[in-house]
């Protein structure tokens, strides 16, 4: 199956899952978002989440910008259905099915958030998308990527993965939904956090910051 397909098949066990996937979760998406949203040069009155999927991430984020607009944007049809239900008579956000590393959604934001998404594509796509979202952003406008990522050494990709494995499988993750995992892991393009901040600076962006780094999990914060 195919990226949007496999999204698809996993939709309503995703959010149940996720807490079991991650290990650092609540630092991750919790902590890091409380964080990250201090640091931000301006209030946003726009928001793009790109692979928003079932909508987790701007669920954390959305108590801290409530006025803004959100547009959630997935290329997974049930995934955003998730979503909606999630966000269910919530005006000010919308939806997008669509690639976001083709097309972005139309509009100017002020901050465009992703979460473990992006490590799906190509290094080349990664590289394009980002010269996307810096043209797309406001000036002063801030992207932030929290994503997964390899490590510049063998051994310590090794050590990691083997960590990481050993508390997917003490989790109580049921075989079928490991045995999905593995094959959506077959998916992963990691790339380590320094390639991608050098290719987020060659896109133009600055003050480039790895703002959480756990394992194979990490969040970079760049501005416009």
């Amino acid at each position: 199956m195919n990226i949007q397909e496999q999204f698809n098949a996993v939709a309503k066990e995703y959010d149940e899952n996720r807490k079991k996937f991650i290990p650092c979760f609540e630092d991750y998406y919790v902590s890091t978002t409380d964080f990250a949203a201090k640091l931000l040069a301006k209030k946003p009155a726009l928001v793009f989440d790109l692979g928003s999927g079932t909508g987790l991430l701007p669920s954390f984020w959305y108590p801290h910008f409530p006025d803004a607009e959100y547009v959630l944007s997935d290329i997974a049809e049930e995934m955003l259905a998730v979503a909606k239900k999630r966000f269910e008579n919530v005006p000010n956000i919308k939806y997008e099915i669509s690639d976001y590393s083709k097309k972005l959604p139309e509009g100017t934001p002020d901050l465009v958030l992703s979460a473990l998404s992006i490590h799906h594509l190509e290094h080349e796509q990664k590289k394009s998308l980002f010269k996307m979202i810096y043209a797309s952003l406001s000036e002063g406008g801030t992207f932030i990527n929290y994503d997964q990522f390899c490590h510049e050494t063998e051994d310590a990709n090794r050590k990691t993965e083997e960590y990481w494995i050993k508390g997917i499988k003490d989790s109580g993750l049921s075989q079928k939904e490991y045995d999905r995992w593995l094959e959506r892991k077959k998916l992963d393009r990691e790339c380590t956090v320094a390639q991608e901040i050098a290719w987020l600076k060659e896109a133009g962006f600055k003050n480039a910051e790895c703002i959480y780094l756990m394992g194979k999990f990490a969040v970079i914060s760049v501005e416009k």
